[in-house]
């Protein structure tokens, strides 16, 4: 495809098919899998495609074999509408001997798992794509990488033309691909309205085969947007889609909803970090609340640009949710997690960057302001001070990320400030 953009996706799909055997890209609809993949597949079979899926699904059955020829790498799109194609991808790569045979994609986790007998570890490498960043979709600059923090963090320089219109216009448009292509504004950002539509009418019940109330999908859902980045428990969730159910609702019926949400990959929770501290000091350990792209969030409140220009208490909360969006790419393109930190005094930190070779940066996410830049550079700081650094490496990093802002610089306190709009992998 001559058009096509290349995706930090596309580097690390590359380097894993190098290493092993097949590689399983898994996502939410949308985000551009099927599109990766074909861009270094050899043969592709759509298990999904109308003319042919009744075949498919009876080949997968009696002769699945024939599914996988092909000239390799082969692409499986929404391999998991039969499942028993996984244990046949781990067989024949077992027998085969060669690396970068195989890419399944999925949008959804298989319903039915009974028919996978084998982890596919050895075998299988695994990619996780999300919605384009900033980044990708051509709005950031890409002069901060985030690979130079970890190896030069002394030297930051870069730019952003981003303004506060148009941040709050990339938080209800989202990452998706396709979106970019719209003639007009207003076309792009139906492109989340009729996403959110249809994962509450159909997707979240086709999932696993288990029927779920539009309705309350949808409640579940607008739930979720308010409490972006916050701890919120199962009860905490349950008393705030109160105000708008006319029936009870049990914690069980949301952990349902919310799991089927995961399994198509539209919610994605952060786990908490555990550093070392210097003294004693309880950590919360629950895990904080995000949709996997903040447009989700915006089709959920019914709301749109000019709404989150009215309301900045809520444009910040879904601006964190696009900045997590982004730095969760830019960490795996670094081999690295995100996670967030919380400890009983109330001290927070965002983001936290933790790469596989124990280096990690420590991130505030902010719309922008001297005020909230400073008190953002204060959590930092104090949370630094309170790392036992005789039992793990003091931060690589420390950023307050923000919204708007010309300019990434650093601080006299060693705390830089760089804008969302100038940060790349």
């Amino acid at each position: 495809m001559s058009d096509y953009k290349k995706r930090i996706a596309d580097i690390l799909l590359e380097e894993k098919l190098e290493a092993m055997g097949a590689v399983l890209i898994e996502g939410p609809k949308a985000c551009g899998k099927t599109t990766t993949a074909e861009q270094q597949a050899k043969s592709v079979l759509y298990m999904d495609d109308p003319a042919s899926i009744q075949q498919n699904l009876q080949l997968a059955e009696t002769n699945v074999k024939r599914l996988l020829q092909g000239d390799t790498p082969r692409l499986i799109d929404e391999w998991q509408i039969a499942p028993q194609i996984w244990d046949a991808v781990r067989f024949e790569t077992d027998h085969r001997k060669g690396d970068g045979l195989f890419m399944l994609t999925g949008s959804a986790v298989p319903a039915d798992d009974s028919k996978i007998h084998h982890t596919g570890a050895g075998r299988f490498a695994w990619l996780t794509m999300r919605p384009m960043t900033l980044w990708e979709s051509g709005e950031s600059s890409g002069e901060v990488s985030l690979k130079s923090l970890f190896s030069m963090p002394d030297k930051v320089d870069g730019g952003s033309s981003l303004k506060m219109e148009d941040i709050a216009y990339v938080i209800c448009r989202g990452g998706w691909p396709q979106s970019l292509y719209k003639k007009t504004q207003k076309a792009a950002l139906r492109q989340a309205t009729e996403y959110f539509e249809a994962i509450t009418r159909s997707d979240i019940s086709r999932v696993d085969g288990v029927g779920r109330d539009e309705f309350r999908a949808k409640r579940l859902m607008r739930s979720y947007a308010r409490l972006q980045g916050a701890m919120a428990s199962i009860p905490t969730i349950v008393e705030d889609m109160k105000t708008n159910e006319t029936e009870g609702i049990s914690d069980e019926t949301v952990v349902s909803y919310i799991k089927a949400l995961k399994k198509i990959f539209v919610i994605e929770d952060m786990p908490a970090w555990n550093p070392n501290l210097r003294s004693k000091t309880a950590i919360r350990t629950s895990d904080t609340r995000y949709f996997v792209d903040p447009s989700f969030a915006i089709a959920a409140l019914g709301i749109g640009p000019n709404d989150l220009l009215n309301d900045l208490e809520t444009m910040g909360l879904l601006f964190e949710t696009l900045c997590v969006r982004d730095l969760r790419v830019y960490a795996e393109a670094n081999d690295g997690n995100v996670f967030h930190y919380r400890d009983k005094s109330g001290l927070e930190c965002d983001a936290v960057i933790h790469l596989r070779n124990g280096n990690y940066g420590l991130v505030e996410i902010k719309l922008g302001g001297e005020t909230r830049i400073e008190e953002g550079a204060n959590n930092l700081n104090d949370l630094e001070s309170k790392i036992d650094t005789t039992k793990m490496k003091k931060p690589s990093f420390k950023m307050v990320l923000t919204a708007v802002g010309q300019y990434a610089y650093m601080r006299a306190d060693g705390v830089m400030v760089v804008p969302i709009g100038c940060l790349k992998d």
